[in-house]
């Protein structure tokens, strides 16, 4: 398999081809045609020879008989589609190639809970997998079923043996919660998940440790996803007045609570200020841009790939947890709080 023939299976340019795979964040073709690029490298087991590296990517012919190199990867909470996750997993797919391995399959939670997935992975050799997302009990138990190598990389530490690779989402919402303070917000809203999640303990620290009122009214148990942020916003703002600031526990949340907000005739952020976390690209098309934090989202799946194929190739065995930088991006979301409190609108149909 060669790069053309890569090219002409996605139904796009070499060059196309050869941008997404070396050069990210290029916006050499969008989503849809990235996906699609990515998912015929999958299913070809296309790699590139390291001693071509600079010079032009090709296929590596089988050695012994045995075929390339291959690790899995395997999306615990989510699905591929996932904006944040999606990134990840192209930094785990660039470095797996420009280490001579192929990233063998993508299957989410859901994916792996079908039998005939399940035969599938039994059959499918990999060399290793990496988890994206905290596993439950079952999902540790078919990992440890059925792979001996196992790297964990997300936002939330895990108590297990596996390698880990993580930004501090704990220290990252507090960040988050100390912006809005700063800003002189003191009534900040939660949207998001609270069942052993770490951004809700960061918020919830941050408050009592900036002295802050805590109002369980403010507080919306909800899934991360724009539909989700999109409720929990409309019956939030619907309900309590006193809200002048979101701080909500990834992007699609914010998004989805921002467009809540300006149906329900709220001044983003004259009225209400909006905070996430991750710094997903839609971030910058969103009026106003978000405020949020940034998660190195593709430096994750690097990393993990890296961590992962070390331990392929070395055998060793000591349990090692990576920690990455994030950081605040200012955007125009959040600005210091309005003299008067919006009056509560009528619920939402």
């Amino acid at each position: 398999m060669t790069l053309k023939e890569i090219a002409s299976l996605a139904g796009v340019s070499p060059s196309t081809v050869s941008r997404v795979i070396n050069h990210p964040g290029s916006k050499a073709a969008s989503r849809e045609v990235e996906n699609k690029i990515w998912q015929v490298i999958r299913e070809t087991g296309y790699i590139p020879d390291p001693s071509a590296r600079n010079l032009k990517l090709r296929s590596i012919a089988p050695q012994n008989g045995t075929g390339s190199k291959a690790i899995g990867c395997i999306l615990a909470r989510t699905h591929t589609s996932d904006p944040f996750f999606s990134k990840v997993t192209r930094g785990l797919e660039r470095e797996a190639l420009r280490n001579g391995y192929t990233v063998k399959y993508i299957f989410s939670y859901e994916d792996i809970r079908k039998p005939d997935i399940q035969e599938a992975i039994h059959q499918t050799k990999v060399e290793g997998v990496a988890l994206l997302g905290r596993p439950d009990s079952k999902m540790r138990s078919f990992l440890k079923t059925n792979y001996k190598k196992i790297i964990y990389a997300g936002l939330n530490n895990i108590d297990s043996e596996f390698d880990q690779i993580t930004c501090n989402a704990y220290l990252a919402s507090k960040t988050a919660v100390s912006y809005l303070a700063e800003l002189g917000h003191t009534h900040i809203a939660y949207l998001g998940e609270r069942k052993n999640e770490i951004r809700y303990r960061g918020y919830l620290d941050a408050i009592s440790q900036l002295a802050l009122p805590l109002n369980r009214e403010r507080i919306m148990d909800t899934h991360l996803s724009a539909e989700d942020g999109y409720r929990a916003a409309s019956k939030l703002l619907s309900s309590v007045n006193d809200v002048t600031a979101l701080f909500c526990a990834n992007d699609l949340t914010a998004i989805g609570a921002m467009k809540a907000a300006e149906e329900l005739g709220f001044c983003i952020p004259g009225e209400l200020s909006v905070i996430g976390i991750d710094d997903i690209e839609t971030c910058q098309y969103t009026t106003p841009m978000l405020t949020t934090i940034h998660i190195p989202m593709e430096d994750l799946g690097i990393m993990t790939a890296k961590i992962l194929i070390d331990r392929i190739e070395t055998g060793k065995r000591i349990p090692m947890k990576v920690e990455l930088p994030f950081r605040l991006i200012r955007r125009g979301s959040c600005s210091a709080p309005a003299q008067k409190l919006h009056p509560l609108p009528q619920a939402m149909e």
